[in-house]
């Protein structure tokens, strides 16, 4: 680490929490709008257990000390903004907490806390909260360009220098998981086979009780409910191909499921956590994103990564825990490969195909589920990244500090 000193103006990590992830449109979420979900998380993140009822003795802090809140979200309507200030008041934040939203695609939960981190650390806030919401269910992803083409004069980017690349922005994200597999020559078994470890690994951890700890239920809701433990690479093998019918590898086994759900991480200086005498659970090191040419816009954690990791002056060995979200196989196989990564130490219960990938949630969902894992095993260093829509990839480090003493 370039500075391994403590610094009063460290963004700490004080509470993460999410909802339980569910399958868009068939799942225990599927009823819930977006700003259900968000005020969920938004209340519960305040507590020191968010499993247990809100109480006097059960709050972490009051609510009045957000100064500022940031929600990454992709799909929602653009009244979103409109409707998730309304979440944040209807769980008793007041209005004197201010708000705003943010869409990176892919990596939007995990940009909402970096932004939160961010002002944090140059003094602009002592205490927010960076969170992230999508529901998939109420905004179908086809949907998306259909409501919303994007603004642009068409004459102008498709005759311009560069009007391949600029085109190759509308590409469907799995015709690029396509475009991955066959540069990259990953063959279908690898890549069912990589599918089938996620939802293994996904049902041992739910399975053991791992994500208890994680989820603030919604209503009646209580656990995820995309993982299937009896997935196999003989029964993946059934599924064809979607986005080449003929000679295609990517089949919605190997890719991340349509899913609804929320994540919220409490955010606020070392010196503000010192003072109140509130537990810090990790620290945000370092934060990067990274551009890649956007028909394989899947291979953004390759290049993501190492800078996230430069920035923090550490190597990839010395990371403990790496949370890399399953868009599709393809790409998160590669970028594991590459990166010359050891396989035990990357989503160890499970990732986005499996547990699925709610856009705007997913970076805030890995952000709760690598503080978890991290201090439940007593893992010092872990890396959250995500490929980008568009082309790009982002990454995040974050500390435990006290890891003897962690739970």
């Amino acid at each position: 680490m370039a500075d391994k000193s403590p610094h009063p103006r460290d963004a700490v990590i004080v509470q993460a929490i999410r909802t339980p992830l569910c399958r868009a449109r068939k799942g225990g979420l599927a009823q819930h709008p977006p700003a259900t979900l968000l005020s969920t998380v938004l209340s519960g993140v305040l507590l020191k257990d968010p499993t247990q009822p809100a109480s006097n003795d059960n709050f972490l802090l009051s609510p009045s000390s957000i100064q500022d809140i940031c929600i990454g979200n992709v799909l929602s309507p653009p009244t979103s903004a409109v409707s998730f200030r309304m979440a944040a008041l209807s769980a008793n934040i007041p209005h004197t907490t201010s708000l705003s939203t943010t869409n990176r695609q892919c990596s939007s939960g995990l940009q909402a806390v970096a932004n939160i981190a961010h002002a944090i650390r140059c003094g602009s806030i002592n205490v927010g909260i960076g969170a992230g919401v999508e529901s998939m269910s109420a905004n179908p992803m086809h949907e998306l360009y259909e409501k919303f083409p994007p603004e642009v004069d068409w004459d102008t980017m498709q005759n311009c220098e560069n009007s391949q690349e600029v085109m190759d922005c509308l590409i469907p994200m799995g015709v690029t998981s396509e475009n991955v597999a066959k540069k990259y020559q990953l063959d279908r078994v690898t890549l069912d086979t990589f599918a089938a470890k996620s939802h293994e690994k996904a049902a041992k951890a739910r399975s053991l009780g791992k994500f208890k700890s994680e989820i603030i239920p919604v209503g009646n809701v209580t656990e995820d409910d995309g993982i299937r433990p009896s997935t196999t690479v003989d029964k993946l093998a059934r599924l064809r191909p979607v986005f080449d019918k003929q000679n295609g590898t990517t089949t919605a086994g190997n890719s991340s499921q349509l899913t609804d759900g929320a994540a919220a991480i409490l955010l606020m200086s070392r010196e503000e956590a010192n003072k109140r005498n509130i537990p810090i659970l990790a620290v945000w090191k370092s934060f990067a994103v990274e551009g890649v040419p956007p028909k394989i816009m899947g291979v953004g954690p390759v290049y993501a990564i190492p800078s996230a990791l430069q920035k923090a002056c550490i190597g990839v060995d010395d990371v403990d825990v790496y949370e890399i979200n399953e868009a599709f196989a393809s790409q998160a196989y590669y970028s594991i490969e590459t990166l010359k990564l050891d396989h035990a130490k990357v989503n160890p219960n499970g990732g986005g195909i499996a547990l699925g990938h709610p856009l705007g949630c997913t970076g805030a969902r890995m952000i709760v589920t690598l503080v978890n894992e991290m201090r439940r095993e007593r893992k010092r260093l872990g890396v959250v990244s995500m490929c980008i829509g568009t082309g790009m990839g982002a990454a995040a480090v974050l500390e435990v500090e006290d890891v003897r003493s962690a739970l």
